[in-house]
């Protein structure tokens, strides 16, 4: 599975970005999908996962009720609908597809992943 996310830029807080995560080959559906963040200094954060049916998410705690996740199988799509956005949320994002069910214990553990795509929010 090749991954491609777009969506990134510069927007205020407060404000709405969406992250798109485009993949390519036919087996889309059979993996779970997730995003995570990396910010300047940081280490690599779980943001949030769908399962490969889309009935199934999971978030991380500091983006719960703000960001939801979604998936668009037939159009090989995943999505990062970002509301309500914080100077915290400043970090590159990664979209990653997974086989294996998601557990909080192996959060960040995925088998794919796309190249990042920049979110900046000012104050």
């Amino acid at each position: 599975v090749q991954l491609q996310a777009f969506g990134g830029g510069l927007v205020q807080a407060g404000g709405s970005l969406r992250l798109s995560c485009a993949a390519s080959g036919r087996t889309f559906s059979m993996y779970g999908m997730g995003w995570l963040r990396q910010a300047p200094g940081k280490n690599r954060e779980f943001v949030a996962h769908i399962s490969w049916s889309g009935l199934k998410t999971y978030y991380a705690d500091s983006v719960k009720g703000r960001f939801t996740i979604s998936r668009d199988n037939p159009n090989n799509t995943a999505y990062l609908q970002m509301n309500s956005l914080k100077p915290e949320d400043t970090a590159v994002y990664y979209c990653a597809a997974r086989r294996r069910p998601y557990t909080e214990t192996a959060s960040d553990e995925y088998e794919y992943w796309g190249q990042g795509t920049q979110v900046t929010v000012s104050s």
